[in-house]
């Protein structure tokens, strides 16, 4: 977290603040964006008397799923935030990654927190999303500029494994819920890279679980970390995962992966 802290800050510093990021955002705006994330985390490492650091926020935390973030939680973050001077966000940035890692520094990276849409997530799968925020915002922002960007595999298996599989693990809530006939039936896909540990993520009639991987999981995927998280949060298609071999999709009932993917899915 530290390092892409680090290297987003000078990104940010040193860009045109008024260049789209996004479709909807300015290189201040996402970087506002992130910000109020680490912000709000600063009280979710901490106990549970801690207040939330932006208003009118809690209720919205519980009432999120993926398919309302950007227009719930995340446009409310960032009414809450108002900050758009770049060097007045990194410092703020800065400050809450500082306060995160001094407030965790000693803590159970076991130990779980109440996350959106009443999801559990360990504080380590905290972690890693924030560090996740950092390196999909700022390739938004080094693309918007022309700068040059990694994404390392190494960070990006931390967040497949304590986040994607832990959330999975302790309990996604209605994270994922939406309003589409629940699909019946088991859906068994198993995960493997050259960085991870190999699981398999379960799908079944609207339930997610993880198990060990089997012979028998329908379908296998084998990734390459960075790809696997661009294609997720739909930074890069999966026709061109695919066409590069950073995503190959195997198994006896490899179709059944859109399926899987239609429920297991990010904004």
């Amino acid at each position: 977290m530290q390092d892409t802290v680090d290297r987003f800050s000078t990104l940010v510093e040193s860009a045109d603040p008024r260049a789209m990021a996004t479709a909807d955002w300015t290189v201040t705006d996402t970087a506002a964006h992130v910000a109020a994330i680490a912000w709000l985390n600063t009280a979710l490492v901490g106990s549970q008397r801690t207040p939330f650091p932006l208003s009118n926020i809690s209720q919205r935390i519980a009432a999120t799923t993926v398919d309302n973030i950007h227009a719930g939680l995340n446009s409310a973050m960032l009414r809450s935030y108002p900050e758009r001077n770049p060097g007045t966000i990194v410092h703020g940035l800065r400050s809450s990654v500082e306060e995160i890692l001094r407030l965790t520094d000693t803590a159970d990276p076991a130990r779980t927190v109440d996350w959106l849409g009443a999801s559990t997530l360990p504080l380590a799968g905290l972690l890693a999303h924030l560090t996740n925020e950092l390196l999909l915002h700022g390739r938004d922002i080094a693309r918007a500029v022309g700068r040059p960007w990694q994404v390392p595999h190494a960070y990006a298996a931390q967040f497949f494994e304590l986040f994607l599989v832990e959330i999975a693990r302790t309990g996604a809530g209605h994270l994922l819920d939406d309003d589409r006939p629940v699909r019946p039936g088991r859906i068994a896909v198993q995960f493997r890279s050259d960085y991870t540990a190999a699981v398999t993520m379960v799908l079944d009639t609207g339930r997610s679980w993880v198990e060990e991987p089997s012979r028998d999981n329908d379908v296998r995927v084998y990734f390459r970390p960075a790809a696997l998280s661009l294609a997720l949060f739909h930074r890069i298609s999966w026709a061109r995962a695919a066409m590069t071999g950073s995503v190959r999709v195997r198994g006896p009932r490899p179709w059944l992966l859109a399926p899987f993917l239609r429920k297991i899915r990010f904004p």
